[in-house]
């Protein structure tokens, strides 16, 4: 390992890529001809009071892996319950070049692979937008949402008022008109983004509008879903890859399980992305997305060249 090994923080981060550049450096990898079934798998593995995920991936020039760590009790500790570093390597020597605050890559890079996929599913004049969730995911991705879409209503759904009012506030200083909302505002959405932690769905699929699009990325166990079967089995329903959704994404694994969705209708996001897929206009369009190791790559390249 190289001396002086530099540490890209959450701070810098943001500094050298902000939402839009994320979002062009996904939807590179996958023009540049990137196959998200080559990615290896996330490994879980138990350590100490949690668990640890890794992470690795090689797109062109560059190798990386983000080692994230999650400790349930570490919110009674005052620490954050996930924590996570990204380690930065060329590929020719596999020498490390960097290291990167991996949480701060999660934050870009979950919103930027949704919005690439939105981009494509959304109708081209689509406004407004309804999000469930008052996170830094929810937030980062109505943000990511306003990049690709001139919207003209936002709403927010969560449980709690005061953190949805909270979440709403720091959009609008942002410069995103977002007030708290309901379930039943999805009827009339043209973007339902859903990034909770849910195990159950969120609302009546039913209501989802033929052309809507919606963006599921709340979590990735098989046995946890935000999305009913019925919703999934009436929409085009687009995915990172294959294998990935059917080991980690129960939206698509239990709405197979159920028939409402046969396996083989799901479609690829870099077929979506190549335009060798188009949005319906006749049902609604879904992406589910699990968060993948080249998404995380894709974008600490883009410290690289400050490197």
């Amino acid at each position: 390992m190289t001396a002086g090994l530099p540490f890209v923080d959450a701070a810098e981060v943001a500094r050298r890529i902000g939402p839009d550049r994320a979002r062009e450096l996904v939807e590179r990898a996958l023009l540049d001809g990137f196959d998200p079934a080559g990615d290896p798998a996330r490994s879980n593995t138990g350590a100490g009071s949690g668990h640890l995920l890794l992470m690795p991936s090689t797109l062109g020039e560059w190798v990386g892996v983000k080692v994230a760590s999650v400790a349930p009790g570490n919110p009674d500790l005052g620490l954050p319950r996930i924590q996570a570093v990204y380690v930065l390597m060329d590929a020719r020597t596999l020498t490390p070049r960097a290291l990167v605050d991996g949480v701060a890559l999660t934050s870009l890079r979950t919103p930027a692979t949704s919005a690439v996929a939105a981009d494509r599913l959304a109708a081209p004049g689509a406004s407004r937008l309804v999000v469930f969730g008052n996170g830094p995911q929810a937030v980062e991705h109505a943000v990511a949402m306003a990049g690709i879409r001139d919207l003209a209503d936002v709403r927010l759904v969560g449980r709690d008022p005061g953190r949805v009012a909270a979440a709403a506030a720091e959009l609008v200083g942002r410069g995103v008109p977002a007030v708290p909302g309901t379930a039943a505002d999805v009827a009339d959405a043209d973007i339902v983004v859903c990034a909770t932690s849910a195990a159950e769905p969120l609302f009546d699929g039913a209501l989802v509008r033929d052309g809507a699009c919606v963006v599921a990325i709340g979590s990735h166990e098989p046995d946890r879903r935000e999305l009913d079967g019925a919703l999934m089995g009436r929409s085009l329903v687009a995915v990172e890859d294959h294998g990935t959704a059917m080991r980690e994404c129960g939206d698509v694994v239990m709405a197979v399980a159920e028939g409402a969705l046969s396996k083989g209708a799901l479609v690829g996001l870099a077929p979506l992305v190549r335009g060798e897929v188009r949005r319906a206009t006749d049902r609604p369009n879904v992406f589910k997305g699990a968060g993948m190791s080249w998404q995380d790559l894709a974008v600490a390249v883009g410290v690289a060249p400050a490197l």
